[in-house]
This record gives C-alpha cells, structure tokens and sequence, in this order.
C-alpha cells in the first residue's frame, strides 16, 4: 500500500495475447477499479478495456517515451488516482517493465505486477501444442533475433537452437531468411515450424511452414510484426501424430505422494 496514495500502488497488469478472454480474473477487476489506465495502446486489443468504469481516463502511450511513461504513472498517482499500466501479453516477457520500475522506485511510488498470458502460450493453446513432452523435449527456450537490440553474449539464436529443444521466438519475423538458416541447421530443413500471427486476435491466423520455406511464408503473407515463430521437437511430434512416450504422472506402474502404482 502507498503511503501518498490510499488506493494503493500502481498496477502493472498484462492483457494477454489479444482476446479479451484472456486476460486474467485479477486484472480485469484491475481494470474495472481504475481511475486512470496508461496502455501500451498500438499492442493492446481496445475491446479489453471495455472493463474500465465510464469515469477512468485512458491514455495511449504508443507515441510516449519512458520518461513521459514514468512521469504520467507517478502524477495519477500522486493525485490519488488508481493507476494500471496495461501491457501486452505478459508484462515480463519483452515489456521494456524493468526500466520504468527504476525510476518508480526513484520517485519513491510503489508498483505491483498482475501477470497475463503470453503468446507463446496461447499460440500453443489454440494448436493442441505440449512444448514438452516426456523424451522428446523437456526444455521451452523464449527468444528473439538481434535488430535493433543486440542479444548479450551466449544468447545467439544458433547457440539457442542448437540445444534442439522447444523454441518460441518472439520480435524475429522480419528476419525470417536468417532465422530460416539457423532452423534449418537445429532442426533440419523440412521440419514443422509454425507461424503465429496476432494469436488470440479476431484476424489472427496460424501458417504451417519450415525453415527452409520460412522466409518465402513470411514474405508471401507479407508479415514483419506480431508474428510468433514456434519450433521444434514437440512441433514435429504434433505433425506427425505418432505416439511418444508417455509421462510417468498418469502411469498406474508409477506411485506418487497422492497415488499408489498398481503393478
């Protein structure tokens, strides 16, 4: 609870991928009790902020920068405003979160974060998707490509997807030639990718591909942006329809703290 402000910290709220279905229990009332809500507005799906009360002043910081950000959170809740910060998808996963929290705590306003669902997540959702399955792959492995933010030392995507495990790349599909590349030499050239685009959105659609047709896709649909790319070991295991081995969880053979085997 802040000490200036009775209604309490500042909200950082993810929306999910773009249905407003998705967004979570919490952040929702979030929503609906705010006084004043800053919106990521070129990201987020504006039926979501049908929750908010007639009253609550909505202000799009796509045009905005960090300290225009900062500076509009700290004064609505200086004022004694109930503040949400509405980001897409989940706030952790490439929500730029880390940089205005510093400068909230410099000004000395607390902040809370209701988290949301990612792409990835849904994207897997809507295809039927384990990213890990038992023996195949146990490992889901978030990324993206360099461009305009380099990627530290070690997080190259071929040292990423060298690994061979599940991989959910974000912010890359305007570089879907080298991407392909890389792929294709992890995965094999004719292995399943899968194209995500807008997930959760009413014009979204999902492209089957490959690495080696990844980049004549990308270019074909004419997609550069909110796009999620999805490969792997589970992909090809989906395509495929085979049987893979199974999770010892359900085995009757196998016994548990809430479960006795029966062999």
């Amino acid at each position: 609870m802040g000490q200036d402000n009775p209604k309490g910290e500042i909200l950082f709220v993810g929306a999910g991928p773009g249905d407003p279905g998705l967004i979570t229990v919490a952040g929702q009332k979030a929503l609906g009790e705010a006084d004043l809500i800053v919106v990521a507005g070129s990201l987020v799906n504006p039926e979501i902020l049908s929750a908010r009360k007639p009253a609550c002043r909505v202000v799009d910081s796509a045009a905005m920068d960090l300290p225009e950000i900062a500076g509009t959170l700290v004064s609505g809740y200086r004022a004694g405003l109930r503040v949400v910060r509405l980001h897409t998808g989940d706030p952790s996963l490439y929500g730029a979160i880390h940089e205005q929290f510093r400068l909230l705590m410099e000004a000395g306003v607390p902040y809370r974060v209701i988290p949301g669902v990612t792409a990835a997540t849904a994207a897997a959702a809507s295809l039927g998707l384990e990213f890990t399955i038992p023996e195949i792959t146990q490992t889901l492995i978030v990324t993206r490509v360099a461009g305009r933010t380099p990627m530290p030392a070690g997080e190259d995507l071929p040292a990423l997807a060298g690994h061979r495990t599940s991989l959910a790349l974000y912010l890359s599909a305007g570089q879907g030639e080298g991407v392909g590349k890389t792929l294709s030499e992890a995965y094999g050239p004719d292995s399943p990718v899968a194209v995500c685009y807008r997930v959760g959105w009413p014009d979204g659609k999902t492209l089957w591909t490959t690495p080696a047709g990844l980049a004549r896709t990308l270019s074909d649909e004419g997609l550069d942006r909110h796009a999620l790319i999805l490969a792997g070991p589970a992909l090809a295991a989906l395509k495929s329809g085979e049987e893979t081995p199974k999770s010892k969880l359900y085995d009757p053979n196998f016994g548990h703290a809430h479960r006795k085997a029966k062999e």
